[in-house]
Parts: structure tokens; sequence; C-alpha cells
């Protein structure tokens, strides 16, 4: 029986798992998103998430570990120089998995796993977001209407005199004064 035994596999052995892994983990690191499988995907999160972790400590230690698990100089370099930078004040949650469909060969489930701080679409979408509110009720969609009909009436030279009207009432109210 299996019971509380969630590790996924994927269908290899304990070397060949550890290596894809690691190679897995070294192309996300370099090119901050890569397509690959959904089992993958998830298992390369619980994979590379501790050692983001770890990187945002840099010490002599923590590059070891790091260093223990990819086995690739240029990988914790980058990790610990650049990568580490961005993620310093995320606390946790460092990669984003999004699902592309099915592949057409097997129908296995496809995804794209990236480092979250790295999209710049989404980070962009965020902040139009936030900045663009927009709310549905009658009062404002009317005053809208109200702001708009004196700029379009402007232009016509009928509209001229009714602006120029009140102001030689004011002159006239001073003048009586």
């Amino acid at each position: 029986m299996r019971h509380n035994k969630k590790f996924n596999h994927l269908g290899r052995t304990y070397t060949h798992r550890k290596a894809m892994l690691s190679n897995m983990a070294i192309s996300l690191i370099r090119h901050k998103r890569i397509a690959t499988t959904l089992a993958k995907a998830k298992a390369l999160r619980v994979y590379v998430e501790p050692l983001l972790t770890k990187s945002k400590e840099d010490t002599t230690n923590s590059r070891r570990v790091v260093f223990s698990y990819l086995q690739n100089k240029d990988a914790v370099t980058e990790l610990f120089r650049d990568i580490s930078v961005k993620i310093a004040d995320r606390p946790g949650g460092y990669t984003r998995i999004l699902r592309t469909g099915f592949r057409l060969g097997d129908n296995a489930e496809m995804c794209i796993i990236e480092l979250v701080d790295y999209n710049e679409n989404m980070l962009k979408e965020k902040t139009t977001k936030k900045s663009t509110r927009t709310r549905r009720s009658a009062k404002k969609a009317t005053d809208e209407v109200k702001v708009e009909a004196p700029k379009t009436a402007k232009a016509p030279k009928t509209e001229a005199p009714k602006v120029e009207a009140p102001k030689a009432e004011t002159e006239t109210e001073d003048k009586a004064e």
C-alpha cells in the first residue's frame, strides 16, 4: 500500500529523476521560463522553490547547498546575483504554472513554468488594472454625458454667445454695486 506517499516518481529511477530536475532547474534559472508537461512542472516547483529561498541569503554555505543540487556554477552565480535581488521581498511562490493545452502526440497536458518576477506582461497588466477603475453607476454615466455635451457644444458658433452672456451679467452687477 502507498498510504501518504505523494511523491511523483515521473516514471524514472532516482538518479534519472534527480538529473532531470537539476537540468530543468538550470534551464528555468537561465531562461526564466520553460515549456514542459504539467507533472514535470509540479515536480520542478517543489525542487526549485527551496533553492530560490536559499538564494536570498548569500552566504558560502547557501551557495554550496544550492550548488550540490544544480552542479552548475553559471546557474548558481546567476541565481545569487540576479534572481535573488528580484525575489528578496517576496515571501514565497516564486514560480507560476500556466497551462497551455494538450500535446498532440500523446495528449499529455502541457504548461509553461516561469519565474513570477520576470514576466513583464503580467506585471504591466497589474499596474494598469489598478489605475483604471470603473464603476457601473447611472449617476456617473449621466455625469460623463453632461461633461462631454458642453465640449462638443463649444465648437458651433451658436453656443458661443451663451457662454459670454453670463459674463456680461456679472459685469452689469458689478457696475450696479
